[in-house]
């Protein structure tokens, strides 16, 4: 038996690693393990090499652990280590990056030991964060080799001594400390073990699950086929994830199945895929999907899983994948990441910038690609991947660049425009009199349905932007298109949502105008709600609610968090507007019975709050029984 002690200077190694090592203690069980696959794989290629000349039998790793013993236990069958290589990779190289570590961090603050870490090849010490005591009990694959057994209680003092071991490979024992015995639970080491370890490249075996086989040529008393139950082992992972198989090998039922398999419980499928295979001047592969986009965005991030050769890092991926990318589902996978030892901080460096610019690259190709090829397809899943595009040409100048080509804009008759065939298709008729040409929109076709078909009467078209970046993305682009403009059909009358030279003469003068106007006064909220008399054709609607582009935006804006927060304590402002050449316009003016013209101000004043769906409570149920007498 050989023992000794560590050449750590300082007592208290252990209960900084404990501490500090990882944020998530459960990360021992991933670091663990994927030691145990790196042996199994160096095994494989010693093979491969000729340099291993056995037989490689199963290399499945198994994981099982004792509840009554407190024992976790993780066992490969892969290189193994002999007694010189316990002390040299055990003792002297982990433990010396331990001391390096508690020199560096002397001083620092918590976050800042999580970023030197990652320089120290501190995985298998991850173990004492739960256990109170380790057991390595390794044999080499090297024939004539002796297996030892190393034992370390969190102390620097350790012992190494020969054991007999008849198979190759590497047995770890964890003796769980009191306060990590949650770890001995099989529900959450199995949560863990899928999480972290589901597409590892060897196969990773958790204790045995009961399934029923049918028993060839036996009939049971009822004459059913005879069943019996019988164990089988449980293998959490699949070894070959569709990203490491090449494209032209996979069928588009391929990648639907792998979509639920990442993701279980969606029942939705992708709109599309986009496989990537890249090997200079960096390695990454993977697969995105674009999902539908529900209403809420933040439902929608954290879904892409980034691995690094098969093992789980993270699902928080800011940094590699361009925020608006964040939308996406899928995962990646590359070595070329460069992450500390809790895999969960990322460091800065070129590969990541080289990355994420590759990833932007091969999301606008793919997109660019279906919408010349299958442009019919393209529109009909617009307005599921719109709010993609709009984020990614809000976000990223090197996208818009690219986006300008296949961004679709939709009208209200369901027609789908480029932004070019769009300015083309309006030029004539939406410019105004200073020649800016202007953009009529709906947000709320079902709300604004008369202030639609009032400019559709005036020859105008009027596009959908009811989506949920859509007020962002209009303001984009009156930076982005020159001379031009976006206006809500609401707000503005028909006549002047696009202001031309010519004006409509009213049929009022202007001491009429001035009698009226307190008439309808004296029927609204004054502190919401002004007055204002315009000549329009006669044929417009006697009164309407509009509300001002500039300072709906502005407010909008002031919700947002803009420096014109005050805006958005206020409330909503609103202009009634009087056609003074409408024919119930003169009839109010010169009705002598004022309680009969107060009666019909209110019910026009009702009718075009309802038309904005701005009558609610007791004054709706005041213009119910008003429309009622009317009627009678």
């Amino acid at each position: 038996m050989q023992t000794g002690k560590i050449n750590v200077q300082t007592e208290n190694i252990f209960p900084i690693i404990k501490k500090f090592l990882y944020s998530d203690h459960e990360i021992f069980l991933r670091e663990l393990i994927s030691n145990a696959v790196d042996a199994s794989q160096k095994l494989k290629t010693l093979s491969s090499l000729g340099k291993f000349k056995g037989e490689l039998g199963d290399l499945t790793i198994q994981v099982y652990f004792d509840k009554d013993k407190k024992t976790l236990t993780i066992s490969d069958k892969g290189i193994g280590m002999t007694a010189e290589e316990v002390e040299k990779y055990i003792n002297q190289i982990a433990f010396s990056g331990a001391e390096e570590f508690v020199e560096k961090y002397k001083g620092k603050s918590e976050a800042d030991a999580n970023a030197l870490i990652g320089h120290f090849g501190l995985g298998f010490y991850s173990s004492f964060m739960v256990a109170k005591e380790v057991e390595i009990h390794t044999k080499s694959y090297i024939d004539g080799s002796t297996a030892v057994k190393w034992v370390c209680d969190g102390s620097p003092e350790y012992s190494l001594t020969e054991i007999e071991k008849e198979a190759r490979g590497t047995d770890i024992i964890l003796h769980i400390a009191e306060d990590s015995e949650d770890f001995l639970e099989e529900h959450k080491l199995l949560d863990l073990l899928k999480k972290y370890c589901k597409f590892l490249p060897v196969s990773i075996q958790f204790g045995m699950e009961k399934t029923w086989e049918k028993v060839e040529g036996e009939k049971d008393k009822d004459g059913n086929d005879k069943t019996v139950e019988v164990e089988i082992p449980r293998i959490i992972n699949n070894t070959k994830p569709l990203w490491t198989i090449k494209p032209s090998e996979l069928k588009d039922e391929d990648y639907s199945k792998f979509y639920h398999e990442l993701y279980p419980y969606t029942f939705d499928e992708p709109l599309f895929n986009i496989h990537l295979n890249v090997d200079y001047p960096f390695n990454l592969t993977g697969v995105l999907y674009f999902p539908k986009v529900k209403k809420n965005l933040e439902v929608q991030k954290d879904k892409i899983q980034l691995y690094c050769n098969q093992v789980f890092v993270t699902d928080s991926v800011e940094g590699i994948v361009p925020d608006f990318l964040t939308l996406l589902h899928g995962v990646l996978d590359s070595p070329d990441i460069p992450l500390n030892v809790s895999r969960s901080y990322l460091q800065s460096d070129s590969n990541v910038k080289k990355i994420s610019s590759h990833i932007t690259k091969k999301v606008a190709d793919k997109l660019e690609e279906i919408f010349k090829n299958k442009r019919e397809e393209f529109e009909t899943k617009w307005d599921d991947i719109k709010v993609f595009i709009e984020y990614g040409m809000i976000s990223e100048d090197k996208f818009y660049e690219r986006a300008e080509k296949f961004c679709l804009l939709k009208n209200t008759e369901g027609k789908y425009f480029t932004l070019e065939d769009y300015k083309n298709k309006i030029k004539e008729t939406q410019t105004d009199k200073d020649k800016k040409l202007v953009y009529l929109y709906t947000n709320n076709t079902e709300d604004q349905h008369s202030y639609i078909q009032l400019a559709k009467e005036k020859g105008y078209d009027v596009l959908v932007m009811d989506g949920v970046l859509d007020s962002h993305f209009i303001n984009l682009m009156e930076r982005k298109l020159e001379n031009t403009s976006f206006v809500r059909v609401d707000a503005e009358t028909a006549d002047k949502l696009i202001k031309k030279d010519e004006e409509i003469p009213s049929k009022l003068n202007d001491a009429e105008r001035e009698k009226l106007k307190p008439v309808f006064e004296k029927n609204i909220e004054k502190s919401r709600f002004t007055v204002v008399m315009e000549s329009m054709s006669e044929t417009d609607q006697p009164v309407m609610i509009t509300q001002s582009e500039f300072m709906r935006r502005m407010k909008d804006m002031s919700a947002l968090g803009g420096g014109m927060s005050y805006m958005g304590n206020m409330p909503d402002m609103y202009n009634l507007v009087v056609n003074t050449n409408h024919p119930l316009i003169s009839k109010i003016l010169n009705e002598s019975d004022e309680e009969m013209q107060n009666n019909t101000v209110k019910q026009l004043t009702d009718l075009a709050l309802l038309s904005q769906n701005l009558l609610k409570g007791e004054a709706l149920t005041e213009f119910i029984k008003r429309s009622i007498q009317i009627i009678d």
